[in-house]
């Protein structure tokens, strides 16, 4: 028994009479005892930690984890309304959940995409796509650089390997070479022929590079994508305007019904276009049962100048056909119906007049109504109805549009006076009447009725508080106004990245040696071999193409003519996969 036995035993022995153990025997060096092994772990210091974390962010696996990370992060952006997109909407939900909506706006939830965490993990993404890509493209632009492999001693040992035997009017070992060499060329095979010590010759090929090309490649396209979304974010800037005919629109911040500008956004990157919108046409299906009065074509005709001082001209603005002003677009997203309307007040004074814009809420024009006389005196007034472009009234006596023409336009109103709620300052929608401080003068439940007028009617409203008129009708457009300087390049590394992506799947990386030695008979013996980088299903078919190829260059001798020194001969045969 040995002395770590006889310790072991005797600890044991000693537990069990519940005494202490032996002490553990000193090593024979005078070390730590025998048994046990004291490893000391380096400190791994300031530079060596900064090291150790570069290393796991530049990682692969850090970098998909952080791509499915960002993606996790994005989802907040979809399930809260968003600031940029609508302040409003976003003060609306906070003051419905005060406590959830405070609480959620603290962790920006209202701002993901410009908030602190989302842009934490889009910076760490970006730069550990950088750490894995740089490395790999320095790595492998030395092994374009480098030649093939050098040639394997036993090219038998490969998995896919062919000899063939010449006859005596074939090359020799080196011509042979040489000849398997160009073809190999002709493949896309990168090749070297080199001298072997016997005298033959080999020739060492590989191909395949492109496969890390396109990976790398696909990496780069990624970082250019966040580049240039970054670029966008920053540097872009859309807007929206409501232009109605007659009216103009110059590109400045005040002259914009909605703005939302990029992180960097300066009043000087807008470009100083203008444009009046002359008239609005539109052609409607008049010929299919199925399908009548549903749109065909819709063309805004603009006086457009590129700059101060150009000379106008005049364009035609359709759906998904912009206008481009060095790179700021111009969208036609929407269009309807603008009423021209004169509201006098009680004094006979006039408080509004123009056009008023309707919202549209159906596939015939219906559209909604909201007009708010501040100015008018001694009360202020306020209407809500709907614009009715093709208006037929019912059995019921309800109204309703039957066709997007302006067939047979009608108003139909209810009127209110009192406080409006503007002069406090605070910000309303245009299209809503808040209600609440004002009293009703005209409605279907009141003695007096709803006010319904047709083009060029008028009507008193009670008690004195003044009239209104129908005086006209003109169109209106909704503009979508977006300059983006980002998203051509996201476009073009986004391509980039699918293309690359198809080289790096579908393109096989190959090694292929042809050896020229003499037989014992002095005849040229020609042996080749494969080797596939990673799984290659087309490797045997390779073989096969390369068996074929030589019995076409050279005069081979038949396999039964063939004494083999390595086993059974197998012509073309898969379990060994030898083709001889």
């Amino acid at each position: 028994m040995s002395q770590q036995d006889n310790v072991r035993v005797a600890r044991d022995e000693a537990a069990q009479a519940n005494t202490p153990p032996p002490p553990e025997s000193p090593a024979p060096d005078g070390g730590s005892p025998r048994g046990r092994q004291d490893v000391e772990l380096p400190a791994l210091g300031v530079w060596g930690t900064l090291r150790f974390a570069w290393t796991q962010l530049t990682s692969m696996r850090t970098a998909l984890m952080l791509l499915l990370l960002l993606a996790v992060a994005a989802v907040p952006g979809s399930l809260f309304p968003q600031r940029p997109a609508g302040p409003g909407i976003v003060q609306n939900y906070i003051d419905d959940n005060p406590v959830l909506g405070e609480w959620l706006d603290r962790f920006q939830m209202f701002d993901v995409y410009s908030s602190v965490w989302f842009s934490a993990i889009y910076l760490l993404l970006f730069v550990s796509l950088i750490g894995c890509v740089a490395p790999r493209a320095v790595k492998h632009a030395k092994a374009l650089r480098s030649a093939p492999p050098r040639t394997p001693r036993r090219l038998s040992r490969l998995p896919e390997y062919g000899r063939v035997v010449l006859e005596s009017s074939g090359p020799a070992p080196v011509e042979a070479v040489e000849q398997a060499a160009k073809y190999l060329r002709k493949r896309g095979y990168r090749t070297e022929v080199r001298q072997e010590p016997d005298g033959g010759a080999s020739v060492g090929a590989e191909r395949g590079y492109v496969r890390e090309v396109g990976n790398i490649v696909f990496h780069l396209s990624l970082i250019g994508v966040l580049v240039f979304m970054a670029t966008g974010s920053l540097l872009s800037y859309r807007g929206q305007k409501i232009l109605v005919e007659g009216e103009g629109f110059a590109n400045t911040l005040i002259a914009y019904d909605a703005f939302t500008p990029g992180s960097a956004f300066s009043e000087e990157m807008l470009t100083p276009f203008s444009m009046t919108l002359k008239r609005f046409e539109y052609v409607y299906d008049r010929q299919s049962p199925t399908h009548y009065g549903q749109p065909l074509d819709y063309t805004a005709v603009l006086d457009v100048q590129d700059g101060p001082g150009d000379t106008a001209r005049e364009v035609e603005l359709k759906v998904n056909h912009p206008l481009d002003f060095q790179g700021t677009r111009v969208y036609l997203v929407g269009n309807g119906y603008a009423p021209v309307v004169t509201v006098r007040d009680g004094n006979g004074d006039i408080a509004l007049q123009g056009p008023v814009v309707a919202r549209v809420q159906d596939n015939v024009f219906t559209s909604l109504m909201t007009i708010k006389a501040p100015d008018a005196r001694p009360d202020q007034l306020g209407f809500v109805g709907f614009f009715l472009p093709a208006a037929y009234t019912g059995e019921d006596g309800v109204a309703v549009s039957i066709d997007p023409a302006p067939l047979n336009p009608e108003l139909n109103l209810n009127s209110y006076y009192g406080d409006l709620g503007l002069d406090e300052g605070d910000p309303q929608n245009v299209y809503v009447l808040d209600t609440e401080n004002l009293t009703e003068l005209n409605s279907r439940n009141l003695e007096a009725g709803g006010i319904t007028l047709k083009p060029g009617e008028s009507y008193e409203l009670p008690e004195g508080k003044g009239s209104i008129s129908f005086d006209g009708l003109k169109r209106y457009v909704g503009l979508d106004i977006l300059y983006d300087p980002g998203k051509w390049g996201v476009g073009f590394f986004a391509v980039l990245a699918l293309v690359a992506l198809g080289v790096s799947l579908f393109v096989r990386r190959r090694r292929a040696w042809v050896r020229g030695t003499t037989g014992p008979d002095g005849s040229t013996m020609v042996e080749y071999g494969l080797l596939a980088r990673g799984e290659d299903f087309g490797l045997r078919e390779e073989n096969l193409t390369l068996r074929r190829q030589f019995e076409k260059l050279w005069p081979v001798q038949a396999p039964e003519d063939i004494e083999s020194t390595e086993g059974p001969i197998v012509v073309a045969g898969a379990a060994q996969n030898r083709v001889e």
